[in-house]
């Protein structure tokens, strides 16, 4: 199964909001809810930003591969980018949900 680069898979990521759209957020694998996946991916952003700090630094001391430095910082730019795209979804979802009539 193929992981993004924020560390969770297209699959578990769709079961986990599909359990939660049913109300059995402890029914996905492995135990997590769907807040759990999002926690993970943050953690994972976070992560590769810090994976990609670790290699500009080494590669400005001299001691890292530029490839190595490229591919880290296009992690770090996808992971970032994903969050804040999944951000900008769940807050238009709570304002969707905010403007529903009663």
């Amino acid at each position: 199964m193929a992981v993004s680069p924020i560390g969770v898979s297209p699959g578990a990521a769709a079961q986990a909001y599909r359990a939660v759209e049913s109300g059995q957020a402890a029914a996905v694998s492995g135990g997590a809810d769907f807040g759990g996946v999002l926690s993970r991916m943050l953690e994972s952003a976070v992560a590769a930003g810090h994976e990609a700090d670790r290699q500009s630094t080494a590669a400005i001391a001299g001691n890292g591969n530029i490839t190595d430095v490229v591919t880290a910082v296009s992690k770090a730019e996808l992971a970032l980018q994903s969050t804040v795209a999944i951000r900008d979804r769940v807050v238009q979802a709570y304002q969707d949900i905010m403007r529903m009539g009663i």
